[in-house]
């Protein structure tokens, strides 16, 4: 199955991209972590994006797009993927569509501006592996430690500041939210209402999925 999760900043569809990764036996493709991963292990896209990273400047989408295309080609892909943070836009959308990549379904997190600004000053991350927690929604055991990496200490994440999260919520529903219409119209979108509790949000999910 190839998913596509969609959703504002904080709205939860990182949490929900692993544990249906996890269900699914498919691998999630984050884009962050795919760069990164590209420029540590040299490949030719991965090249062209270290000279845009070292300078500081945004990657292209160009290269993004040929990082997304190696990646998709892996073996583990094969039965499946997850993208989480792509596309952002329609025109990485439409370059999708070129490469020949047509999601099965598309699930868009909905949550509100209001709950999304309360519930991201909660938020905490692992400074060694990267795994994400959330005081209320998905802490770790003790609230302090990672649980995957072996107790490495969380910290607050610096995009947590109200006017930060404003500002990245304009910018959704300026170049992401346009995707819901997109692929609402290709039939493939399934609206998901965020709940409270991560469990309840992943059943709709699974739902949304036709996942038992």
């Amino acid at each position: 199955m190839k998913i596509i999760f969609l959703g504002a900043p904080g709205a939860g569809k990182g949490t929900q991209s692993d544990i249906v990764s996890e269900r699914l036996g498919i691998p999630t493709v984050s884009t962050g972590a795919i760069i990164r991963e590209a420029i540590k292990n040299g490949t030719d896209m991965g090249k062209k994006a270290r000279s845009y990273t070292e300078s500081g400047a945004l990657v292209p989408d160009e290269v993004v797009i040929g990082i997304i295309r190696e990646r998709l080609a892996a073996d583990d892909c094969r039965g499946g993927f997850i993208l989480d943070g792509f596309p952002r836009t329609v025109a990485q959308a439409e370059a999708l569509d070129r490469m020949g990549v047509a999601p099965d379904v598309v699930v868009s997190i909905e949550v509100s501006d209001e709950r999304i600004i309360a519930r991201m000053s909660g938020r905490r991350v692992c400074g060694t592996c990267g795994a994400s927690y959330h005081t209320l929604y998905n802490p770790s055991a003790d609230g302090v430690t990672c649980d995957r990496c072996g107790g490495a200490p969380l910290t607050t994440r610096r995009d947590g500041d109200p006017e930060v999260v404003k500002s990245r919520l304009d910018v959704y529903h300026t170049s992401t939210e346009p995707l819901k219409e997109f692929y609402a119209a290709k039939g493939v979108l399934k609206l998901v209402e965020g709940q409270e509790k991560v469990e309840d949000t992943t059943a709709l999910t699974l739902a949304a999925l036709g996942v038992r």
